[in-house]
């Protein structure tokens, strides 16, 4: 892994762990490692994970590989799972849409969800 993508991977991998108030005990754990070191080693930039491995750690922070390895620039908490779950909620309450008290039109809805896409996803 080139230094820079190292660096990414390490400062992710602690503040995704950070984050979520856990030890590298615990993550050693619910990755079904044998020792809190391997995991470790991966924070310390000592030890790399395999393919495998970083699917795997992916799926606990539910963050993309591309995102632990730096390639992508969304914040830590943009994952896939959070724009659908985005999408989803404003479907759901479509009708309980106000500003300022008053009811948004079907425009003004669609051009709420074209802004959220703007500001967060591009």
């Amino acid at each position: 892994m080139p230094a820079k993508t190292q660096n990414n991977f390490i400062r992710r991998l602690i503040n995704l762990r950070d984050s979520r108030n856990w030890s590298k005990t615990e993550v050693a754990r619910k990755l079904g490692l044998s020792s809190m070191q391997r995991y470790a080693n991966y924070e310390y930039g000592t030890n790399e994970p395999d393919l495998n491995m970083l699917k795997q750690i992916a799926d606990l922070y539910d963050v993309t590989t591309d995102y632990l390895l730096g390639e992508d620039s969304a914040s830590k908490w943009i994952a896939k799972k959070d724009t659908t779950d985005l999408k989803d909620f404003l479907a759901a309450h479509v009708d309980s849409m106000t500003y300022g008290g008053e009811t948004l039109t079907e425009e003004e809805r669609q051009q709420v969800r074209v802004a959220m896409a703007v500001i967060f996803w591009e």
